[in-house]
């Protein structure tokens, strides 16, 4: 029954699978009467140059209810208005152009021009951008669009070209949590033993590993049947995450631990970029960060319409656990140091991280 009640959610809500001045003027005295008038026309705002007509190809390999795909829709109108209608974004999604990691080939080689689609997929050939797998980075997703939209997230991404691409801006895939099948998770200690899935990744493995859980590494589409037959008895993901996958029917328990940030990443065919005109590339890069912002609310408010219906089908939540119990378990800032003779790891780009959210 709660699967039924996903799907009739799905239409409605935004799913994915993945921001003085003194402005009086003072009053000219009157010129005496002796002073001739002027003769000279009053000067105006030179007109700005039209931009020729451009069409690019945009996609996102998730189905139309995805936030992705809504994303960037959105960042279609958006650069559309900005350039007049100038510039159009030939919105493509649901799997028809590939699956994420063929998707972001065809853009590194100029079939698609612009892509939209998880960080993680594009971390298997550009490791730099593995920093934003590190977990307790951000405390919340708000922190998370500040950081990487902003000169740091140019830092992270700027060795984008040397595989075809150019970084335009970062949007959201949600904060991941923790629910469970038998127990309520309220401290780092409640976690200890607990069979929890995690996404095939090793970073992700290490921090249930450190905290004391039993870390199950499956597919998504396995994870229903695993906490269904007791495989595992929690998983990490997004509220809303549970609720568009249909992954809650045994859950009982839900905890908000921010533990872990995950990012959709929106980059351009750099060859693409370099021939479009760059008052072009000035609106599609400031709409990007807009469009980015759109994501970040979108999920937002799938999260609290998610909420509620985990809340109906009796899911006891904890929206205050003690967080720093588990930063403590992990032993603060010092666990990154596993990572220190990793090539991805950059130190100064994780402390500049750090900096700007604490």
């Amino acid at each position: 029954m709660k699967k039924f009640v996903s799907a009739l959610l799905a239409g409605a809500m935004v799913f994915s699978l993945a921001a003085c001045g003194n402005s009086s003027t003072p009053s000219n005295p009157t010129p005496p009467a002796s002073t001739p008038a002027a003769s000279t026309p009053a000067a105006s705002t030179p007109a700005q140059p039209a931009i020729d007509p451009v069409t690019l190809t945009i996609y996102s390999p998730g189905n139309e209810n995805s936030v992705p795909t809504k994303t960037i829709i959105e960042y279609a109108r958006l650069v559309s208005e900005a350039s007049d209608g100038a510039i159009t974004l030939d919105v493509h999604h649901s799997n028809e152009l590939g699956n994420d990691a063929e998707s972001i080939e065809s853009t590194r080689m100029g079939t698609i021009d612009i892509i939209f689609a998880g960080t993680s997929g594009f971390t298997s050939f550009y490791e730099p951008a593995k920093v934003l797998d590190l977990p307790f980075l951000f405390d919340s997703a708000e922190q998370a669009y500040e950081v990487t939209n902003s000169e740091i997230g140019e830092q992270i991404f700027a060795g984008f070209e040397a595989f075809n691409l150019v970084y335009l801006a970062e949007g959201d895939n949600g904060m991941r949590h923790v629910s469970t099948t038998n127990r309520p998770i309220h401290t780092a200690a409640d976690i200890s033993g607990l069979k929890i899935r995690v996404p095939t990744s090793q970073l992700y493995l290490d921090v249930w590993e450190a905290l004391g859980a039993t870390p199950i590494a499956l597919a998504l589409p396995e994870l229903a049947l695993a906490l269904s037959n007791g495989t595992a008895e929690g998983q990490d993901n997004a509220t809303y995450h549970l609720v568009a996958n249909a992954t809650y029917d045994d859950i009982k328990y839900f905890s908000n631990i921010n533990y872990m940030w995950m990012g959709c990443t929106m980059a351009v065919n750099s060859t693409t970029w370099g021939k479009l005109d760059p008052a072009v590339q000035a609106i599609l890069k400031e709409q990007a960060k807009a469009a980015a912002k759109y994501s970040f609310d979108t999920i937002a408010a799938d999260n609290e319409t998610a909420t509620r219906t985990l809340q109906d089908a009796g899911v006891e939540f904890d929206f205050e656990p003690d967080v720093q119990s588990f930063k403590d378990m992990l032993g603060g800032d010092s666990y990154y140091d596993r990572y220190k003779d990793e090539t991805w790891y950059d130190q100064a780009l994780l402390d500049a991280i750090l900096a700007a959210v604490r």
